[in-house]
This record gives structure tokens, sequence and C-alpha cells, in this order.
């Protein structure tokens, strides 16, 4: 069953006609990302940090990062892929085993450090995705992210071959996140041959031209998370002036 959801996950990672994630935070943004129609479910680790009481940078302990995906998972019919950070300090066998324990089929593994955001080594992360790869087998869609473009310092040509070396890993996609302008991601496109995701956000061309570019997967981060946050705020103005809130 889980093999198929994670079969199923992966066929939707098209070239041209994206997997479109708005990454969600708990059970009820999901039953409601599933009620709108999408194929798929994606969390955000930020946005599940901040409802569990946390900062993102790992710091939610592993099992309620986990308990959360497990909740969101069981609220669903649908492939959840999970944003695990770094892998919150967990051996691959052991991130591999707990992670599919929790019903995901998917996972999102960044290649900087949460204290610091200082790049790790390219062989390094790539011997961790193989080892993630080696103990997940098939059931697991790995979105392998590249964080060269937050470093301030962006460098197609490192993202580009950070990129390669973990598809050789064993990683499904690869997820060069703050790329932006259309050439940046029309040539990431090109050169990294294999499926490429993006992050939506402001300054990035919208979902019909990211699906010309030929984008595989599209995801929103813990941008809905914050929009919806805004938006309580002005309704908790309101009651606190005295105002009807709807």
């Amino acid at each position: 069953m889980m093999t198929d959801r994670a079969s199923e996950l992966r066929a939707l990672h098209v070239p041209g006609r994206p997997l479109v994630l708005p990454n969600v935070w708990d059970a009820a943004s999901a039953r409601a990302v599933r009620e709108a129609g999408f194929p798929a479910v994606a969390t955000s680790s930020a946005a599940v940090a901040r409802t569990l009481g946390y900062e993102d940078g790992e710091r939610t302990p592993a099992a309620e990062m986990l308990a959360a995906v497990a909740r969101v998972a069981a609220a669903v019919d649908v492939p959840v892929t999970a944003d695990f950070e770094r892998g919150y300090r967990l051996k691959p066998a052991e991130l591999a085993e707990r992670l599919l324990a929790t019903g995901a089929v998917g996972c999102n593994l960044e290649d900087s450090l949460p204290d610091s955001g200082e790049l790790v080594d390219p062989g390094e992360q790539a011997e961790f995705l193989a080892e993630v790869r080696a103990a997940a087998g098939p059931g697991l869609v790995i979105n392998a992210r590249v964080d060269v473009y937050l470093t301030g310092r962006p460098s197609r040509e490192e993202a580009v071959r950070r990129g390669r070396r973990y598809l050789e890993a064993g990683a499904d996609c690869v997820y060069p996140i703050g790329a932006a302008g259309e050439d940046e991601i029309r040539a990431l496109v090109s050169e990294l041959g294999g499926p490429v995701n993006v992050l939506s956000a402001p300054g990035v061309p919208p979902l019909g031209r990211l699906s010309e570019l030929g984008v595989a997967r599209v995801s929103f981060g813990s941008g809905l998370h914050q929009a919806t946050q805004a938006y309580t705020k002005g309704l908790l103005a309101a009651v606190a002036e005295g105002r009807h809130p709807y």
C-alpha cells in the first residue's frame, strides 16, 4: 500500500505539468487541501513548527514533528510528503523507518545546516541521501533541496553540480529553493537532468509560466500559513476593537 502511494506520488512529478503543493501545517489544513482537489499533500516544516510552538531550523523535537506528520497522513486519502529539514539529527536508517511509520511516502531533505545555514559538503549530502534511499527503498519519494540560492552567493553552476549528485544518489526530484527568474529556472530545468521543484513566492513566475518552463513540482512553503496568520490577526484586531470580526 505504501509503495503504491509512493509510486503514485512519484508519477505526479511531470515536467511541464507540475505537481502543485500548497503546503500544510496540521490535519485541518491538510483536509482543506484535499477538499480543494489536490492529488497530494505536503507539510511545511516552518509552518508545522510554529503551530507546535517552535521556530523553524530543527528546533522542533523529532518526535513532535513526526507525530504532526502522522496526523496529517491520517487525515487524507492521498500521498503525503513531509518537509523534514536536515533530518532532525536522525541517522539515515532511523530517519527512513520513522518517517515511513507516519504514513508519509515522501520527504524534503535540505543540504544546509539548520543552525548556521552553512552548506553541507555535496559529497557528504549525496552519501546521506544514498543511505536514506537504501534504507527506504522505493517507498519514499526523496525531494533533495539545494540551498545555494539562500546563501547570498547564488551560483547556478553550484546548484546544478549539487543537484546532479543528489539525483545520482537516488533523489527523485531536486529543489533549488529560492531560484526565481525565468531564465534561471529554465536553465535549471535544462541542466539538472531530473524533475525540478520551484518555490512559489513573490517574484517567481505564475503557475502557468512555470509549467511552460518545464517545472515538475511547485511548492508554497510556509507562505499560506503566514497569510492565514495575518488574516487571523486582522480578525482578532476587530474583536479587540469591539467590531464584528466577520
